[in-house]
């Protein structure tokens, strides 16, 4: 949990920062590009306080009216990160970019701003702060990435692509793919401000504010769709949701498994029910004491298994 705060943190720095800082070089410079990289900004701000949100709010305690507890608030609130700051910001800047290039309201990116008494081109404030938005975004994927890297190496998944698709760990998935998005964007940014810079053609500015809004939409559809499938109650991968059930079905004294069943309930919370037949010629006390003897194997086998619930059956 401190690790996925620490993440979360790191990235609300360099965004708040530099949605202040975008938007002052779109003020000097008029650049689509760089207005698009102001709505990014902002929006991933919002995001990192919805995500802190989650992290908080999934931390209390179970009530009589949330048994389970509230781990699926993570999913919650990175759902809404993906819905509605993605997808806003990603709209923004997608009509942005369109009007600039239909509308021919680009800038050329003229002019010159004072700074310390010194006379520069405007357009290096842009320059400046791209690529200390490279630098910045930089550091903090290479943050979230190391968190990814270590549940991949534990899970032995093959990659970041696998851990999308299976990991439950909403709030590092969500971090990774901001900033990743964050430094495509400002890479755009750049390519768009300096070929209108040497070529004094706005539409290449224009065009670079389409394509940031284009990338922002299609992240939000991706996290989307990834939060969706934890909401509605995901299982374990079935490879270690296999490891689990042959524990059961290994056990001394177990004939078969009727039924068995995991849900995530959150990143490190795991529900776990399984129907099981015992042999006929074990008493009750007998099949008390292996139905202990297999809860707790299954949680030293697993550590997000929280909840096990075991019914004999016949």
């Amino acid at each position: 949990m401190a690790k996925r705060t620490s993440v979360v943190l790191t990235a609300l720095a360099a965004n708040a920062a530099l949605a202040g800082l975008k938007f002052v070089a779109f003020l000097l410079t008029g650049s689509r590009a760089m207005l698009s990289e102001t709505y990014h900004s902002v929006s991933d701000t919002g995001n990192q306080v919805f995500l802190l949100v989650g992290l908080r709010y999934g931390r209390r305690s179970r009530t009589r009216v949330h048994p389970f507890g509230y781990g699926k608030a993570q999913f919650f609130y990175s759902f809404l990160v993906a819905v509605l700051l993605f997808g806003i910001a990603g709209w923004e800047s997608l009509r942005n970019g369109y009007a600039a290039l239909t509308g021919h309201e680009g800038h050329i990116l003229t002019g010159t701003v004072s700074i310390g008494g010194t006379v520069v081109p405007a357009v290096w404030v842009n320059y400046a702060v791209l690529l200390g938005g490279i630098a910045f975004e930089g550091w903090a994927l290479a943050k979230a990435y190391r968190n990814i890297r270590l549940e991949i190496e534990e899970r032995e998944w093959s990659g970041v692509v696998e851990a999308f698709r299976k990991t439950a760990d909403v709030t590092t998935l969500t971090a990774l793919t901001e900033d990743t998005v964050s430094v495509s964007g400002l890479l755009l940014a750049l390519l768009g401000v300096a070929l209108t810079s040497l070529t004094g053609n706005p539409l290449y500015d224009a065009a670079a504010a389409l394509l940031i809004g284009v990338l922002l939409m299609t992240a939000a559809l991706a996290l989307g769709w990834e939060n969706q499938r934890l909401l509605l109650g995901e299982s374990l991968p079935a490879v270690e949701e296999a490891e689990l059930e042959a524990i059961v079905s290994g056990w001394d004294g177990v004939t078969h498994v009727v039924d068995f069943r995991t849900v995530l309930f959150g990143p490190d919370d795991v529900l776990l029910t399984a129907d099981v037949a015992f042999d006929p010629e074990l008493d009750t006390g007998d099949i008390d004491d292996r139905i202990t003897a297999i809860e707790r194997a299954l949680a030293e086998a697993d550590d997000s298994v929280s909840k096990v619930y075991i019914e004999p059956e016949e």
